[in-house]
């Protein structure tokens, strides 16, 4: 597999992470892989007439956008890779799309649904490196155009949910934002696609992630402790809850095609 991950441009640093590439080199059958829960929706551009993804055996669409995910998934390429994708920020949907993001939660919508003319474009467009031209100059306008559903309190919120990577009391944060449960629920939900308190577990299962991937511990405990679990069941049932397998498999025999999607060998 040949992977690059390419920076936004400064102007779309707040709602895109970064675009990636993904190309397999020799055709080699059908190819599985697992999906992470990240916290983060996405774009993928899929080339069919190269291969075709399925996601727990039901086929996708060849460019579509997906919402936040609660579990892992299983995903199954027939034929190559010759991928393109965008990994959005956690409230990407409403600020690029002007989208309710619960609406795409565990789920997806082609693109041809919002932005047929640009997926005619997609078609047109030989290469990938101009396709993510093609697909930043979208963005770009879907951003200028979607400033006004920008909800700054929800983006604070969220921020100091990553910055404390989960850890933070959600009624502190409440409190603070001078919120009722249900409605700092409800504002969340709708711009973020889950719950306060699944995107707080998903970000303290991510950096417990992290932990892992840079070999940072001596032993399980030590990540689950360092990242708040009540003990190590907690931790192994959480991991694998979102990953799919135990943190003991992840280590050992797990190997990452880029991050948050890794290689099953069956």
């Amino acid at each position: 597999m040949k992977y690059r991950q390419l920076v936004p441009p400064p102007h779309l640093q707040d709602h895109i992470r970064h675009f990636w590439i993904l190309e397999s080199e020799h055709p080699n059958g059908d190819s599985t892989f697992r999906t992470l829960a990240d916290g983060c929706p996405g774009l993928i551009l899929q080339d069919t007439d190269k291969g075709v993804m399925f996601k727990n055996d039901k086929e996708l669409p060849g460019a579509l956008l997906y919402g936040q995910s609660t579990s892992h998934a299983e995903v199954k390429v027939e034929g190559m890779f010759s991928t393109i994708g965008i990994y959005f920020s956690p409230s990407g949907l409403r600020s690029v799309f002007g989208l309710r993001a619960d609406e795409l939660t565990n789920g997806c919508l082609p693109l041809s649904e919002i932005a047929r003319s640009l997926t005619q474009q997609l078609g047109e467009t030989p290469g990938l490196d101009e396709k993510v031209k093609l697909l930043t100059d979208y963005v770009a306008n879907l951003v200028r155009r979607h400033a006004k559903d920008v909800d700054k309190t929800m983006e604070h919120a969220l921020a100091r949910i990553l910055h404390s990577e989960g850890a933070i009391s959600l009624k502190e944060l409440r409190d603070e934002l001078q919120l009722s449960e249900r409605s700092f629920e409800r504002k969340f939900k709708q711009i973020v696609g889950v719950p306060p308190k699944m995107f707080s577990r998903i970000s303290q299962f991510q950096a417990s992630l992290s932990q892992l991937r840079k070999l940072k511990y001596e032993k399980l405990s030590d990540v689950a402790f360092g990242n708040e679990y009540a003990d190590q069941s907690h931790f192994i049932r959480s991991f694998k809850e979102f990953a799919g397998v135990s943190p003991f498999q992840f280590g050992k025999k797990t190997p990452e095609v880029m991050e948050n999607f890794t290689a099953v060998n069956r």
